[in-house]
């Protein structure tokens, strides 16, 4: 053998680092983002409402007329209704809410 080289596996612990480094690396830029955004979208798809305008990811615009568990009716043109999957929807451009109901903790009294 040559002069001070070392027989056996003494170089294996920094590829193994260095390959540990690298899958950490790949899942803080790609695995970790993606979850996020899916997670985001699906939020989002639960929470469509009558009212909300949206696009679908084909690019369609339509105004949501009702929803179910597992798709939701668009209004592309007025009068003129399409049925699409949750997961068609790309994104909402405007979101109406619901006004909630004024509650009255203690209601005046009034005189008679």
């Amino acid at each position: 053998m040559w002069k001070g080289h070392k027989v056996g596996n003494s170089g294996s612990l920094p590829t193994i680092i260095m390959f540990a480094l690298l899958f950490g690396l790949m899942y803080f830029m790609f695995i970790r983002p993606q979850a996020k955004r899916r997670k985001e979208a699906e939020s989002m798809q639960k929470s469509l409402g009558a009212g909300d305008k949206v696009i679908t990811i084909g690019g369609l615009y339509g105004t949501v007329v009702s929803t179910d568990d597992e798709s939701i009716t668009l209004e592309i043109s007025p009068g003129v209704t399409a049925r699409y999957a949750r997961q068609a929807v790309g994104r909402v451009t405007e979101q109406v809410t619901v006004p909630t109901e004024h509650v009255v903790d203690s209601p005046v009294k009034e005189d008679k």
